[in-house]
């Protein structure tokens, strides 16, 4: 599960992910489609507590052992799937990091994402720009992004920024890709 091409990935979208992380201390954080924590629990150091939010049981025990080893107090997980049922969660950011590629409705989700965002929230999303050469019945193949703009303001954020921050050889679905990393604020 976590080969060493995925923790490179990972080491790489820490390091973006950690400079519009400052300042907040008093956030809370809640990590959508977290997996085993690989992104979320490199950045507990930077805000008050982190919800890890995964539909696989298998991964958020993985998670809760890494949690346990490391010694972080401020972690915790959820097994949900919020395409399915959204609980009653708020947080202040919300991460998504080489997620929404695989949820087949964008829209839905993030309208979900930004309903748990409380009022000037941050969303951060991070995936592949869109890339022909990828073709999966069941992945998105990586996004546009004025058309995830679209989307987003659609669904109500405020302000969207989105920049490629990465090339990497292989990275998507065996193809070379680019990552971007998008921030809205709701």
């Amino acid at each position: 599960m976590e080969t060493e091409k995925r923790m490179e990935l990972a080491k790489v979208i820490v390091g973006e992910v950690r400079p519009v992380l400052r300042g907040s201390e008093s956030k809370t954080l809640l990590d959508y489609g977290s997996g085993a924590g690989l992104i979320s629990l490199e950045l507990s150091d930077l805000v008050d507590s982190i919800l890890l939010v995964d539909s696989s049981k298998q991964v958020l025990e993985v998670a809760t052992d890494k949690i346990i080893e490391k010694g972080i107090t401020n972690s915790k997980v959820l097994y949900s799937d919020f395409t399915q049922d959204t609980p009653e969660l708020k947080a202040d950011i919300v991460l998504l990091s080489l997620v929404l590629l695989h949820i087949p409705d964008t829209k839905i989700i993030l309208q979900k994402l930004f309903s748990i965002l409380n009022d000037k929230g941050k969303l951060i999303i991070i995936d592949f720009d869109k890339n022909d050469k990828v073709n999966h019945p069941k992945i998105h193949n990586g996004f546009l992004h004025n058309e995830l703009k679209n989307i987003l303001s659609e669904v109500g954020f405020k302000s969207t920024k989105i920049k490629t921050f990465y090339y990497g050889k292989q990275i998507f679905a065996n193809q070379d890709a680019s990552m971007f990393i998008s921030n809205s604020i709701k």
